[in-house]
This record gives C-alpha cells, structure tokens and sequence, in this order.
C-alpha cells in the first residue's frame, strides 16, 4: 500500500488509487485470493459483501428495482439505469460537430470523434495492430496474454472485460433492460442489439459493401460478409482441419466432434445443434414459407433455398468442374461430382463397410439395415417404401402418368430406367444390360 497524498491510497498490485484505506482494503482482496462472505444455499464464496448480495438474487429471484414508466424490473440498480436510457429522449449535452451523435459525457464524446478521423495512435508491440483509444489497447493486448481478470461468480467464465463479464451476468438473471418501443416482446440485454433490431422497423441498411452492392443492416453483418470477397477464415477447428469465416459456424462446426444439439424441438423428438436450425424446422410442423419466387408460384422456408430456386428460372451454373466440362447451379453439386473424379466417399456406414459420398444416400442405406419403411402411399393399404423416391415411381402407377419420352418413337414410361432400356431397341447396346 502506498500513500499518495490528498487522502488517495494507490494498490500495490495495481494503478488503481482509493480515498480511504478501507476501500483500498476491499480491493485487495481479488488480488490476495481472499474470499470471506459463503452463500448459506450453495457453496459459493466471494470477496465482497456486495457480491454475494447480489449473488443472493439468483436464488430469491428479486428484483427490487423497478422502472416507474413501465413493468420492468430488475435485480440491479445498473441495468435498471440503463434501462430508463431506452425511455428518456431528452438531449444529451455532448453533440458531435460532425454528425448528430450526442453523449452524456465529454469523454464519450472525444472516443467517438476518433471513429470520423480514424486515428489510431495506440499500437502494438506485438503485433501489426493500432487502436484508437488506450483502453481498446490495454483490451488487446489481454488478447496476447489471455489474461482474463473478470470472473464470474456463478460459473467458470472469465473475461477481459468489465464491461463483458455485466452482460454474461444477464444469461445467469435473464434480465433484457433494453426493450423494443415499437413491439412489446422484444427485449434485450444489449443496447447493441436492441439498435440491430430496430433497423428490422425501419428496414434501413446503412453499411454498404465497397466491393459489390450489397447492403447490411449491421456491422457485424457487413464484416462477415467481407470474408466472401477475401475468403478469409480465421477461425479454425482444433479438432480437425475445418476453417471458417466467422466464429458462430465454428462454434455449429464443433458439435458436430461433440454430438452436442441444445436446441430441441418442442412439436418432435428432433434436436438441433444451430438455433437457426431449429427455426427452419419449425416451418415443416407450421408450413411456413415466407420467401415466394416472383417467378412462378414456388415458395420456400429459407432465403438460400429461394435463390437455388431462382437459377433453375435463369439457367446459370456459375460452378464448374476444373476436371470435366460439368457446370452445376449450387457448389454442394459440384462438391459432389469432384467426389466422382477423386473416388472420396467419407461418409461410412456403422453397421457395415458400405461408404458414400452423400449424406442423403448414406440415410437411404441405413433403411436396409432396419428395414424401416416410413413413405407410404395414400392409395393402397399394403405400399410402403424405404425412399421417397420409390413412393413417386409408385405413385405413377395410380395417376397413369408418364414422364419419361422417347426421343425417337411415341413411347412413353414412369421410369427413367424403363426408358434407359427401351432406348436399347433403338441402338441394339444390349450389351449395356448384360450381367
């Protein structure tokens, strides 16, 4: 402990100075490891009394702070602040000359000056970046050190951050004090969000892309984005060669090792690793396709699959194939084909040596081995098949109908194996059907 002068105690172990040794005291002891005040409902013990009353409110369910414009409430008094943020539009004092941003404080408002000159004058040592501001530096450079001085009481995380460990907090309380004045249900914990989620009113994309002319509604959308242009994938799999652009489909990517699937459905047994996944499947209980062609009359559950569809209308096959003249419209097809050229079958049956290059055909086969017949038809009791495939051949032979023309006379067929064979009364390759 050192003595500063004006009643200003400095830590020894830090830069941060107190007016009373009291508090300085206090400070200490995350420093010293010393953890005094136990939770009588769990073995939780912490450094501070302050902490542990506010641990205390994960078990009572509190939340004595409450907003007095509308029903909120909250077990802290720092996010019911933050909260009332969301209803006041008085003007804060602090305007930016060069756009109409205004901050409560001054310093706010001189950190925000630097995003219009773009200066940078903090840089790093260790590496090739340069930050704006000191405490963005002092952040990155916790990146070279992992150092993580915030932890969490209620579980193992930690973090560089002050600022970060409060909003993990809010995945312990659930509290979401930034709400939505637009629609009642949305509700957040981000303030970040909450702006994100705006834009959904207001349909504005206010970051364009320099390379083509997409838009997004948020930044993080447009630096994602990017990486289709730059082909960057920084995040890579510690547990196989995978790479990817961005760190939520690594973190998908990862439990595909791990066979961990949180997001299950409530209609079905079905469980899903990607929330986004679970979304999608909801739609085949609901029948919701809320993105239609323009085209013609098709309508999809998902935005990726309307603009598959989309080409079928223009033709293009943008993919193409470096070992045969092939083009295909979609990469999973020429993903495929490459597979026909190399001989690559990576997906392996459990139950035998049977290998596939398709996960669709692996399903098909695991049905030999059980014997499960899930298609049936709606026209006779006693049909029932393996694959959906084999319902339509069937189908056909209900509804009369013929698909598959000859080129070369009137006939007509339902298979396309049928015809393969009567094509061979007008080229005599019977060879091609020998066994």
């Amino acid at each position: 402990m050192t003595y500063i002068g004006e009643k200003s105690f400095q830590s020894d172990l830090c830069d941060v100075a107190f007016s009373g040794e009291i508090v300085l005291e206090q400070h200490a002891r995350p420093h010293s490891g010393e953890k005094s005040f136990k939770c009588d409902l769990c073995d939780k013990i912490f450094s501070h009394k302050c902490d542990l009353k506010r641990h205390m409110v994960t078990h009572t369910g509190n939340k004595p702070f409450q907003c007095d414009l509308c029903d909120a409430d909250f077990s802290q008094k720092g996010s019911l602040k933050r909260h009332i943020v969301t209803h006041t539009t008085e003007k804060q004092p602090f305007q930016c000359d060069l756009c109409d941003t205004t901050f409560s404080q001054k310093s706010s408002l001189k950190r925000h000056i630097v995003t219009h000159t773009g200066e940078k004058s903090f840089k790093c040592d260790l590496c090739d970046a340069a930050l704006s501001t000191k405490n963005a530096f002092k952040y990155h450079m916790m990146t070279h050190t992992e150092e993580k001085p915030f932890k969490c009481d209620l579980c193992d995380a930690a973090f560089p951050q002050k600022c970060a460990l409060n909003q993990h907090m809010m995945t312990h309380t659930g509290e979401k004090p930034f709400q939505c004045d637009l629609c009642d249900a949305a509700a957040f914990s981000r303030k970040s969000t909450l702006k994100q989620h705006m834009v959904t009113h207001t349909s504005e994309k206010p970051f364009k892309c320099s390379l083509c002319d997409a838009t997004f509604s948020g930044k993080s959308n447009l630096k994602y984005h990017m990486t289709t242009h730059t082909g960057e994938k920084p995040f890579k799999c510690d547990l196989c060669d995978a790479a990817f652009s961005g760190k939520s489909v690594l973190k998908q990517h990862v439990m595909t090792h791990t066979g961990e699937k949180p997001f299950k459905c409530d209609l079905c047994n079905a469980a899903f690793s990607g929330k986004s996944a679970i979304k999608y499947h909801v739609m085949t209980h609901t029948g919701e396709k809320p993105f239609q062609c323009d085209l013609c009359d098709a309508a999809f559950s998902q935005k990726i699959h309307l603009k598959n569809h989309m080409l079928t209308h223009t033709g293009e096959k943008p993919f193409k194939c470096d070992l045969c003249d092939a083009a295909f419209s979609q990469k999973i097809y020429l993903k495929h084909r490459m597979m026909t050229h190399t001989g690559e079958k990576p997906l392996q049956c459990d139950l035998c040596e049977a290998a596939f290059s398709q996960k669709s055909n692996l399903k098909q086969h695991l049905v030999t081995h059980t014997g499960e017949k899930p298609f049936k038809c709606d026209l006779c009791d006693a049909a029932a098949f393996s694959q959906k495939s084999n319902l339509n051949y069937h189908m056909m032979t209900h509804t009369g109908e013929k698909p598959f023309k000859c080129d070369l006379c009137d006939a007509a067929f339902s298979g396309k194996s049928n015809l393969k064979q009567h094509m061979v009364t007008h080229t005599g390759e019977k060879e091609a059907f020998q066994v």
